[in-house]
């Protein structure tokens, strides 16, 4: 069955100057949501009497009556510009012919338990009514050309992310104005969402208590204790600083050796850089040098001449995707 909510249906509204106040606009959302809900021209909610959503009033500031499903609802009603809230209400009830004994079903969306702004994942893809997806993009009124969603809904998301990220995390397009209603009334104005891509969360390494140092401006930007700071990598390379100091030192005994008949050179010097030898061998005889006490330190360089490898350092993890209430 179907109600109507009081008052609203074949209302007027006027301006202070007592001039109607001309197409100004009726949003109906499921109760404490800002998902959308049809609302029809007759009591059988009748498919093909559907009015237009949001619910426009005429030139002398009259809404038409509408007609919805038993059940409570959001209603919001909003100057013709955008930039006047007349009211906001959370919850009215829908009053008719109800189907039962005892008033209106139970009509409550499952996902009115989040307001607007919070956040929800899920291992999927794609889009999800009444949430957008944390991916950059941007969003706003039907006219703001926003790439992930251009409708009237958006509207108390706007405002929330508006209001609570710089321009940094979530610009507004061509620059902010003096509030979030008038960007979100001007043509063109759309703001981008954070950008959740690739990333998980973490908490604030404060949180209200004193800093746990676990994460800090060493791998946060621009710290640990600012809300959507950001760090991390999928990979690090390693460098010598990251590598235990190595000290190898190879000991050669040379218990002496014979060299072969070789003349006599002198002031002898072989390839660039050779020690300059003064009388190399003197006599033709063959000469032993060095004894069983002599040694040598040889040294070893451990770099194999290989390029460096990055080297994975995430953890085991499910990808999915990360909506925005609206």
């Amino acid at each position: 069955m179907s109600g109507t909510i009081f008052g609203l249906g074949l209302s007027q509204r006027v301006k202070s100057t007592g001039k109607p106040e001309s197409g100004w606009r009726l949003y109906l959302y499921e109760a404490g949501t800002s998902t959308p809900v049809t609302a029809y021209t007759d009591t059988a909610l009748t498919a093909g009497n559907e009015l237009p959503w949001p619910i426009e009033a005429d030139a002398s500031g009259t809404l038409p009556a509408f007609w919805l499903a038993d059940g409570s609802y959001r209603a919001r009603g909003v100057s013709s510009s955008g930039g006047t809230i007349f009211y906001d209400l959370p919850s009215v009830l829908a009053i008719g012919a109800s189907s039962g004994g005892g008033g209106g079903g139970d009509t409550t969306d499952p996902d009115s338990i989040f307001s607007t702004g919070m956040l929800t994942w899920l291992p999927v893809v794609g889009e999800k009514d009444g949430w957008i997806r944390l991916n950059g993009r941007t969003f706003g009124s039907a006219t703001s050309g926003g790439s992930e969603r251009a409708h009237a809904d958006t509207e108390a998301l706007y405002t929330y992310a508006w209001t609570n990220f710089s321009d940094t995390l979530c610009p507004v397009t061509g620059g902010r104005g003096i509030s979030a209603a008038a960007d979100f009334a001007a043509p063109n104005k759309a703001i981008a969402s954070l950008d959740m891509r690739g990333r998980g969360p973490f908490g604030l390494d404060d949180m209200g208590n004193s800093a746990a140092s676990r994460i800090t401006a060493t791998t946060a930007s621009p710290d640990g204790i600012t809300a959507a700071a950001t760090g991390g990598a999928q990979t690090v390379t390693l460098s010598r600083s990251n590598l235990t100091n190595e000290s190898v030192t190879v000991a050669v005994t040379d218990p002496g050796h014979t060299h072969g008949e070789l003349g006599s050179f002198t002031n002898v010097q072989s390839g660039a850089g050779a020690q300059v030898v003064s009388t190399l061998l003197s006599g033709g005889a063959n000469q032993t040098t060095g004894s069983a006490s002599t040694g040598i330190t040889a040294a070893f360089n451990l770099n194999n001449g290989v390029t460096q490898a990055a080297v994975n350092k995430m953890a085991p993890f499910m990808l999915g995707t990360w909506y925005w209430r609206l």
